[in-house]
């Protein structure tokens, strides 16, 4: 934390009934998991994931469901119990340039953790991802990622993409610049860097790390969870089909689409699609083409070097930077 942004720290009061924590990201590096098994803890009220409110600059275009509002935000979190910890995870917080210093407004003693991945892998894991949500249409990864400057030009968007900004590959592993938006306004005991593989290797450890951060009791059972999958479309004709009645093209989708969206909760129906996608539609992925997983490893490399200084942690060699020339 700067001088200035903690003196200014220091003036804030945190705005009663707004989360203590925050897991920022990034998405595809387990946070799901880690959301899932820390709010079973008793000391711990996380009610819901990915509200997104404090992203202002990454919000989908359909943001029907989110909270626009702080007061609609905090409704979010009522019915915590005296003494538990309110906390949520938007991993879009961490790539966000805004939600940082929007944080430490409401919560300038908040608590902030982040999970990384190696650069290569999670840009492939994410890109997959893109593809299931109908964010991304290019299937190959190296072309979705050289469309990337004609992209930022508002070219190349695929038509009915809710999150163009997702398709900013080479933004998303800005690991330090990301970071280092924290670190100006939260000081460095507020904030815990976890590394994605440590996470896969044990994740009950892991676990047990955020809550002696969080101050709770680290002792409770805890019942382990797989990090994130990498999964591909399995039927790219069923997945077109759930895809239309996902976007509601033509008039039967359509129709079906306007029928649901009048009887249920927007948070429900996205809860419910994505579920049914995943069980129809989704099988382990092929391998990675190892020529494009090389020419990524080649670009992102000075960030590996960075991040390893950054964090005083040799990802070099865990992430096999070290023999890449």
């Amino acid at each position: 934390m700067t001088a200035s942004a903690e003196s200014s720290a220091v003036a804030r009061t945190p705005v009663s009934g707004a989360p203590g924590f925050f897991i920022v990201g990034q998405p595809k590096c387990g946070t799901t998991a880690l959301f899932e098994m820390l709010r079973g803890h008793p000391q711990l009220h996380m009610p819901v994931k990915e509200p997104w409110y404090f992203a202002t600059d990454r919000q989908p275009l359909d943001s029907e469901g989110y909270p626009k509002t702080l007061e609609q935000y905090l409704s979010l979190f009522t019915g915590a119990a005296p003494g538990q910890l309110v906390g949520e995870a938007s991993p879009v917080y961490l790539m966000s340039g805004v939600a940082a210093g929007a944080i430490a407004q409401v919560r300038p003693d908040a608590r902030i953790v982040a999970i990384l991945r190696e650069p290569a892998e999670f840009l492939r894991s994410l890109h997959l991802q893109s593809v299931q949500d109908h964010v991304e249409t290019e299937k190959d990864l190296g072309r979705a990622i050289a469309l990337e400057p004609a992209r930022r030009e508002g070219r190349e968007i695929p038509r009915h993409t809710d999150r163009p900004h997702e398709l900013m590959y080479s933004e998303h592993v800005r690991y330090v610049e990301q970071l280092g938006r924290y670190r100006d306004v939260f000081a460095s005991e507020q904030m815990l860097v976890l590394i994605y593989d440590d996470f896969r290797a044990d994740n009950e450890a892991t676990v047990r790390q955020v809550l002696r951060f969080l101050g709770v009791d680290a002792e409770v059972p805890i019942e382990p969870s797989e990090a994130n999958p990498t999964v591909r479309v399995r039927s790219p004709r069923m997945h077109e089909l759930l895809r239309s009645l996902y976007l509601g093209r033509g008039p039967v989708a359509a129709g079906a689409k306007a029928v649901i969206k009048t009887l249920t909760p927007a948070r429900l129906r996205r809860d419910a699609q994505s579920a049914l996608r995943h069980r129809a539609l989704y099988a382990k992925p092929h391998a990675p083409d190892e020529q494009v997983m090389l020419g990524l490893r080649r670009r992102f490399k000075s960030e590996v070097l960075e991040l390893s200084a950054y964090l005083d942690r040799d990802l070099v060699s865990l992430w096999g930077y070290d023999e890449i020339v």
